[in-house]
């Protein structure tokens, strides 16, 4: 009975080994009270082998890269208030609200915050807080999806790009605020003759007069006057690329450690531009004419609410003012903690944003319900949005303040802090998805940086292109409005359609790489559609926060050896075979 259980033992064995049943003595041998078996029960000749040769050690497991974390919950939040808080807070917000209904607009802009904005923002931190990964290496969690992190990887791109134009554009015009007068206002010299005659200089055909400010604007900054249209932008303006390298540099700097030298920045770029506006909205009160401003922003006009574009207006701005799906909230939320209390964060943000939103049209109107009383115009004719908001009217109204350089300064550092907020979390979305991708970067500090110098130069020569004598960039900013125009400029068809075909490559993406991740599964339709709805092993597995989750959720790696089993009599006479 013995030489039976033994020969059984040892048909298993052997049937479980690596070579299917043809190992050596030494590999398939069995053990009776720590002597060697053979399978037919006899003790060889041979010397026992010692169980510590026989016993076979796995490889250790892969190394973990540590991930970052936000050095306090403060950082996190700070950063995502920074990235939404951006420019069109400031110059969009206010005039869709003063063109679609004044307080009116409020109703469907708050609708569209708790139905589209606060659930996508939720689950967008939520996904990147679960997964810790970056925009492309969540998606994991679903193969099928991955063209949604490529996607987010592409308009993050494209945002960046112009986006440090506009920092750049700031940028010049704080520097040009350290001169007293202020080049744009009445009491240069350059623009004696403009203010005292009322005409416009440099282009004769306008029918409209022009401002010094419009003046400086479209000639000292853009250079538009150079250009004979898209299809003659000129040479690179050489002021603006400096500006704009200058931008990139102060980007690099900030970034350079990562979310350890960001998640600090932020604390003066996300509180800083609150002061402004607490400033500006005093200051503005104080100013006449400011409530016909205000009245202006807020009067109701009850019948837009039938009207569709304004309830459009409300969710785009919704969707533009939360970052929803470019991937910076997602990439930032990859830097909690596991436990974080994510649902807190979402209503801090969303509603702190919104609420930005609102106070900063008082800033707003007022000084522009100032700057309307002094001309003697109704508040209408001195509002407008967008870069000519912040860049024409707006300046126009601080050079009417006393101390307007004092002002002047303020506003556009407090523009260059909302800018420069935004572009680190897309940034930030472009390079998790990249380490993310190529974990060996973020071991190698050396490697890293040079990594993300490389990609703020390289972001840096394609801005060029946008700071020629011709404004490229409201291909970017503008490309949803029909027809796409500067001032009296329309834009050809195949400059649209270019910007049609930047918004399509990034939504074609998504179909891109689902047709990718299915024709790499085997079987039928139906199977590989299946296949590429379930996460991958590796999902969550490499990227956890800490080592005690990395024990508690990695399985250990299975390794197929030869092996020996050790019998002792218990298992000879505790026994009862049946036969």
């Amino acid at each position: 009975m013995q030489d039976k259980s033994c020969k059984l033992a040892a048909e298993a064995a052997v049937a479980g080994s690596p070579d299917g049943g043809s190992g050596t003595a030494a590999q398939n041998s069995l053990h009776s009270n720590g002597h060697a078996v053979s399978q037919n029960g006899h003790h060889p000749a041979a010397s026992p082998t010692p169980e510590s040769e026989s016993r076979v050690h796995s490889p250790p497991p892969a190394t973990v890269i540590p991930r970052e974390q936000w050095g306090g919950k403060y950082e996190f939040l700070l950063s995502c208030i920074g990235y939404c808080v951006g420019l069109g807070n400031v110059w969009r917000f206010p005039y869709l609200c003063y063109r679609n209904g004044g307080g009116v607009f409020l109703i469907p802009y708050f609708i569209m915050l708790f139905v589209t904005g606060v659930p996508l923002f939720l689950m967008e931190l939520s996904l990147g807080q679960y997964g810790a990964a970056g925009p492309i290496t969540v998606w994991k969690c679903c193969p099928l999806l991955k063209g949604i992190g490529i996607g987010m990887l592409c308009v993050s791109t494209l945002v960046c790009l112009y986006y440090n134009v506009i920092i750049a554009w700031t940028f010049y015009y704080l520097f040009s605020s350290f001169q007293s007068p202020l080049p744009w206002s009445c009491d240069a010299i350059a623009n004696a003759a403009i203010c005292g005659n009322g005409t416009a200089a440099g282009n004769s055909s306008m029918e409209k007069t022009r401002s010094p400010t419009e003046i400086f604007w479209n000639e000292s900054v853009l250079g538009v006057v150079d250009s004979k249209g898209l299809h003659d932008p000129g040479p690179v303006r050489g002021p603006l690329a400096l500006c704009l390298l200058a931008a990139w540099i102060i980007i690099f700097l900030c970034m350079l450690k990562g979310i350890r030298s960001s998640g600090k920045v932020v604390y003066v770029t996300a509180t800083f531009p609150y002061f402004v506006l607490v400033v500006l909205i005093i200051r503005g009160a104080t100013l006449e004419g400011s409530l016909q401003g205000v009245a202006f922003y807020l009067t109701p006009d009850w019948s837009r609410l039938a009207n569709a574009q304004v309830w459009n207006d409300a969710a785009s701005q919704i969707f533009y003012s939360l970052g929803i799906g470019v991937g910076g909230l997602l990439s930032m939320a990859s830097y909690n903690k596991f436990d974080n209390n994510v649902i807190r964060d979402t209503i801090i943000i969303t509603t702190g944003n919104c609420s930005t939103s609102f106070f900063a049209g008082f800033a707003i109107f007022s000084i522009l319900g100032h700057m309307a009383w002094r001309k003697g115009v109704p508040v209408g004719e001195v509002a407008d949005t967008g870069p000519g908001l912040a860049f024409v009217a707006y300046p126009e109204a601080l050079a009417l303040l006393p101390g307007s350089v004092f002002w002047s300064i303020l506003f556009f550092l407090m523009l260059f802090m909302l800018g420069i907020d935004t572009l680190f979390g897309n940034m930030e979305g472009i390079t998790t998805a990249v380490l993310d991708e190529f974990p060996n970067l973020r071991r190698n500090t050396l490697h890293k940086s040079m990594f993300l110098g490389a990609l703020c130069f390289t972001f840096y020569l394609m801005g060029l292109l946008l700071v020629t004598n011709f404004i490229l960039i409201y291909i970017f900013i503008e490309m949803y409005n029909t027809p796409l125009r500067y001032g009296s400029y329309v834009y050809p068809q195949w400059g649209k359609g270019l910007g049609v075909c930047m918004g399509a490559t990034c939504c074609l993406q998504i179909l891109i790489w689902a047709i990718v991740a299915i024709s790499r599964e085997t079987g039928t339709l139906k199977d590989r559609f299946l296949k590429t709805i379930r996460p991958l092993n590796s999902w969550r597995v490499n990227n956890l926060n800490n080592t005690e989750r990395s024990e508690e959720h990695t399985e250990p790696d299975r390794v197929e050896a030869p092996f020996t089993v050790t019998l002792t009599d218990m298992d000879f006479t505790a026994m009862t075979w049946e036969m």
